[in-house]
């Protein structure tokens, strides 16, 4: 038998990642992570995979379904599959221990690979514009370098680099510039790619960065990812018209009492997002004041006119923001009829305004589980927070951060080749 390429995930978040490389028949060693909700999230997709291959899927099932809690899942998992999750902050103080549990997991295995991507905010251009010093002096900006330890301490083959635009930018390109000296200090080359998600078959427009870097003295010719067009053609409306509709505040974590109201679509089909287990999860709605319906029925109808809501032509009795420059672009909604959304960020835990269901019967913003959708999970992948229970802004947070594992697994298929 052909053994598995084996990788790390760094600064992991929710998994994204690291699920393409899954699905793509990679052998996961250990994800690192600080976020605590985010862990659990890692730890329950873990006892997914780990019951999937082992025959056990019902066990999941009934996780889904209510039946049974977190803990009693968890005790149905080995401890060492618990254990590749590793909730620490990487850094000097912690890097000892996370070593030592990493090279506990490996036995007398090698790493092929490591992928991941610091927390993107020091790069990012709106992290930059709220802050007064343009984060300047944050420690988010030199991650880049704990990531280049992991490099030289465990000598993977390739590396995956995933980040925002705004990395080449940030700080006039000094970061980047660094970034590529030391990385090469390290003994890697390293290239950079500026990719499209919906270029993957994401329904939903999300440009990032992708760096691929390889030990120097392989000679590999890497795939062309800005080349990557995807031919088929599908609209949003194939990722919402099956879920049932809910209106504000209302909706379902676990159980079954929602179930679809159509059968799958092509794309979802052909997405993975249904892949047969058919269990809806997480599909929970918002709460909304009465003026954030009345705004959002006010951008819906706009939308079906072909229009886009600017905040300042609203009636004067619904702007109740002073600074109206910055919330001129506030609300906006999802369009069904498009190729791909708008882009879902870690904001959408804040407040659900610029993420407005297309249904104006509806009229609410998204759930959980269509934001989640937007990223390309499939519907069996269940977000959790540090208590067990309703985790809305948790799961929302995670999946604004998280990378689209239907980018991942194809990023993941081309690298494969290359070994």
């Amino acid at each position: 038998m052909t053994k598995k390429l084996t990788f790390i995930d760094l600064f992991a978040g929710a998994g994204g990642l690291s699920e393409g490389f899954i699905r793509a028949g990679y052998e996961l060693i250990a994800h690192v992570e600080m976020d605590e909700a985010a862990c659990y999230t890692l730890r329950t997709r873990a006892a997914y995979h780990y019951l999937k291959a082992n025959g056990k899927l019902d066990i999941y099932k009934q996780y889904l379904k209510g039946e049974i809690n977190r803990e009693y899942l968890y005790s149905k998992v080995p401890e060492e599959i618990l254990k590749s999750v590793i909730n620490l902050p990487i850094g000097a103080d912690n890097n000892p221990k996370i070593h030592k549990t990493i090279e506990s997991l490996l036995g007398n295995r090698k790493v092929d690979l490591i992928i991941g991507g610091p927390p993107c905010q020091a790069y990012s251009l709106v992290g930059r514009a709220r802050r007064k010093d343009g984060m300047k002096g944050d420690h988010r900006n030199y991650l880049y370098v704990q990531y280049a330890k992991y490099l030289e301490k465990y000598n993977p083959k390739l590396f995956v680099f995933e980040n925002v635009l705004g990395l080449k930018s940030a700080g006039s390109g000094i970061y980047l510039t660094n970034m590529e000296k030391l990385f090469e200090k390290k003994g890697y080359h390293m290239k950079l790619f500026t990719v499209e998600a919906n270029n993957f078959g994401v329904l939903q427009n999300r440009k990032r960065v992708i760096i691929i870097g390889w030990q120097k003295e392989l000679k590999i010719i890497l795939p062309d990812l800005e080349a990557i067009r995807n031919s088929t053609k599908h609209i949003v409306k194939e990722l919402l018209s099956d879920l049932p509709p809910l209106h504000a505040g209302q909706g379902v974590d676990k159980g079954e009492s929602l179930t679809y109201r159509k059968p799958k679509t092509e794309y979802l089909d052909k997405s993975g997002i249904r892949n047969g287990m058919e269990i809806l999860t997480q599909h929970i709605a918002r709460p909304h004041t009465e003026q954030d319906k009345e705004i959002y029925r006010i951008a819906v109808e706009q939308m079906l006119q072909g229009e886009r809501l600017s905040y300042t032509s609203l009636p004067q009795r619904l702007m109740t923001h002073k600074n109206r420059h910055s919330f001129f672009d506030r609300f906006k909604v999802v369009n069904e009829k498009a190729a791909y959304s708008q882009t879902v960020v870690a904001h959408i835990a804040k407040d659900g305004h610029y993420y407005i269901h297309p249904d104006i019967k509806q009229n609410r913003s998204l759930t959980v589980r269509e934001a989640a959708r937007l990223q390309s999970f499939p519907d069996d992948f269940y977000f959790e927070g540090v208590n067990e229970g309703r985790n809305r802004t948790a799961a929302f947070k995670q999946i604004g951060n998280a990378v689209p594992p239907l980018m991942a697994v194809e990023i993941a298929k081309f690298l494969k080749k290359l070994f």
